[in-house]
């Protein structure tokens, strides 16, 4: 695996660890074993001590503050069932990585764990990726695919010769600008024929379909940060006779796009701008050194509602 694919798998298990850890003598848990449980295991062995330490820690101080906002976590009735989902969840719409689940309660909680870096999504775009479709569950329309074809054509002809990008001038006057140009178009365009209903799948698409906390671990700067997605009300419930010791709100889906434009002075990425207070940045970049019949798209949360629970932990 790669580095950061590595580090990824590391950080789960840390949570993992965390949670069971901290929940040792205060709630029956049990840990389900799978081969994503075992590679993030690995993962965090192959990591030099140094920075298994730093990662628990990094892990540790999410969890305590969970545990502040999650008394179900241990005040409830029945099994425990911690677990790490596979890959494939995140491709079926679930970003969530650790999942802490008591069955007979009907109840569950998980975190996304993101290791020095907070990104949504790296989807690809193509010829034939139909981005209205897999966005958003409505097919791109025939405009969009005449902007995008030609471009992408004369991408996989490039392939077939071997280039690399290196060696092509003003690739983003070529390729770069035309595609986001082309996602601009295909966004409102879309927005048209479905009003109020491509921004809050947009997010949906990016955010998945279960309410979730995002911890973000910056080991370099030894901080936390803590995020609550809590869109349907999932999250931060209490348990008979037990409050929360720390409260968040529910807060909603965008509607509408206030803007959708280019970064200031930059080629390669948009920024898409909603009600409700969440903004979108999406920057496109080649995958590899090698041409490629496709691109792809790092999406990320730049403007948050400013009711989201959000702490930066030091640790």
């Amino acid at each position: 695996m790669a580095s950061q694919t590595v580090n990824g798998k590391a950080l789960e298990f840390a949570f993992l660890q965390s949670l069971d850890q901290s929940l040792n003598g205060r709630a029956n848990v049990q840990v389900i074993g799978s081969p994503q449980l075992q590679t993030a295991h690995n993962a965090f062995l192959s990591l030099p001590q140094t920075t298994q330490q730093k990662m628990s820690e990094g892990a540790d101080a999410g969890i305590n503050t969970i545990l502040q906002l999650e008394p179900r976590l241990t005040n409830d009735n029945g099994t425990l069932q911690l677990s790490i989902l596979p890959d494939s969840a995140g491709q079926a719409g679930d970003v969530r990585d650790v999942l802490a689940v008591r069955s007979t309660e009907g109840w569950e909680i998980g975190i996304s764990c993101k290791n020095n870096h907070a990104a949504l999504k790296h989807s690809r775009l193509s010829a034939t990726i139909d981005v209205g479709n897999s966005w958003f569950g409505y097919n791109s329309t025939a405009d969009y695919f005449r902007q995008v074809v030609p471009i992408f054509e004369e991408l996989s002809d490039l392939r077939t010769h071997g280039m690399l990008w290196n060696q092509i001038p003003d690739k983003a006057t070529r390729y770069y600008i035309p595609v986001l140009n082309a996602l601009i178009d295909e966004l409102q365009r879309l927005d048209g024929i479905y009003p109020g209903q491509i921004p809050q799948r947009l997010l949906t698409y990016l955010l998945g379909r279960h309410d979730f906390y995002k911890a973000i671990v910056k080991t370099g700067r030894r901080t936390t940060e803590l995020q609550g997605f809590n869109l349907q009300g999932t999250l931060n419930q209490g348990s008979p006779g037990v409050r929360p010791t720390l409260r968040m709100q529910q807060f909603r889906l965008p509607t509408r796009f206030y803007d959708i434009h280019f970064k200031p002075e930059s080629d390669n990425t948009i920024l898409i701008v909603l009600d409700e207070g969440w903004t979108i940045s999406a920057r496109i970049h080649n995958a590899s050194s090698r041409v490629e019949g496709s691109l792809k798209l790092d999406v990320q949360l730049v403007g948050l509602p400013p009711n989201l629970f959000r702490q930066t932990l030091g640790w």
